[in-house]
């Protein structure tokens, strides 16, 4: 074979391989260039991946810092915020009548003994009348037995009538404390009033939750409902529905955390205070009552709650919400970042899985920075790789 030959054929081989490295394949313009630069461990067996700042990729991870929490002993409890029965009055009338004015509103903070509401009451009228009756029959029976002693120590009168004006005197005391009694009672011990004005005043200091009583309201002492219902917010409890199969796994004095909707990652703390002695026959559940410290007022009677009873509250676990949580097989992963831009896919042992959030027994510390939104798109990613 010549030289040129030889040279041709070299020449053609070469712009073939030039051609096939160029071609880029039916239906695109060029080729894709890779998302993400990829690197793996295999001494640890955990896998990396890598994005350029620019990268869009970013935009769909979302990131959250690890904190950790006491070890939980159950899921979250379906539980309800209630007013602490210790710090709470229900205030009815005591006696029968009309309300004339009103003089709290719901939501307004109260002393004690501060006028709530004023009413005409006739009842309240005849309880005015009694004492004033008792008062003026005592010093008509005092002024009698006195007169009695005298003529008897003048050997004027027997000694029968001298015991009968002593006894219709002690009758007479017996009345006015009575009378005195009932009326100290109705006035909470702030004395008379004018006419037949019945005052109703608050029992404790606190706020006004709920008031049921308007201007010209007729209300009564055997009313179902009461007029007003005064409270201190800073004292809450919390009531767990407690399911049958748990109840051998709390005790009193037991901490629990306690999760609302209102404040996402607020967490507030409290300690079971009683356990009920009844199980409900219709839900088979039963009622278990915590105290909370509730100074910054954020809890609200009525609230819906998630109580988690603590197993051990000097050993913390992270926990991290489930759409962090990526499964294969018999085991969890997460992604963690390790510098901005690069995750490392690792894995982890689960302790407690509730419902929307996890504890990490092992494979996680405090602080570091987890993908909560965008795993399966990272998982996507490694799969696509390997």
């Amino acid at each position: 074979m010549s030289r040129r030959t030889v040279l041709i054929a070299v020449a053609l081989a070469a712009a073939g391989l030039g051609t096939y490295y160029y071609y880029p394949g039916p239906g695109h313009g060029r080729p894709e260039a890779p998302r993400a630069e990829t690197s793996t461990r295999t001494n640890g067996g955990s896998n990396l991946l890598h994005y350029a700042p620019d990268s869009p990729e970013l935009a769909y991870i979302q990131l959250s810092a690890v904190a950790a929490l006491p070890e939980p002993l159950l899921e979250p409890l379906n539980a309800r915020v209630a007013y602490d029965e210790n710090y709470t009055a229900r205030v009815s009338s005591p006696v029968a009548g009309r309300v004339v004015r009103i003089g709290a509103s719901p939501g307004d903070p109260m002393q004690r003994r501060q006028a709530l509401a004023w009413l005409d009451s006739p009842e309240f009228g005849s309880a005015l009348a009694d004492f004033a009756k008792s008062e003026a029959d005592l010093r008509q029976k005092e002024s009698v037995s006195e007169r009695a002693r005298t003529l008897f120590d003048a050997g004027v009168l027997a000694r029968k009538d001298l015991e009968t004006a002593l006894t219709d005197l002690r009758q007479a005391h017996v009345e006015h404390s009575r009378a005195q009694s009932r009326l100290a009672n109705l006035t909470q011990g702030r004395g008379r009033t004018k006419g037949e004005e019945f005052v109703l005043r608050a029992p404790i200091a606190g706020v006004v939750a709920e008031r049921k009583v308007n201007p010209g309201n007729e209300v009564r002492p055997d009313a179902p409902d009461p007029l007003f219902v005064l409270t201190d917010p800073a004292h809450v409890w919390v009531i767990i529905d407690l399911p049958e199969k748990y109840l051998g796994k709390v005790s009193v004095g037991q901490k629990v955390l306690i999760e609302v909707d209102a404040y996402p990652g607020g967490d507030f703390w409290g300690q079971i205070a009683a356990i009920g002695e009844v199980l409900d026959p219709a839900t088979r559940r039963v009622p278990v009552r915590c105290v909370v410290d509730n100074a910054g007022r954020r809890l609200k009677p009525e609230m819906y709650a998630r109580v988690t009873p603590i197993a051990d509250e000097r050993r913390k676990l992270p926990r991290i919400p489930n759409a962090a949580l990526v499964t294969q097989g018999l085991y969890s992963y997460v992604f963690v970042e390790k510098e901005p831009g690069t995750f490392e896919r690792r894995r982890i042992v689960l302790g407690l899985q509730g419902r929307d959030e996890s504890y990490v027994k092992d494979g996680l510390a405090e602080g570091e920075r987890v993908v909560i939104g965008g795993s399966l798109l990272l998982n996507a990613e490694i799969a696509g790789i390997h």
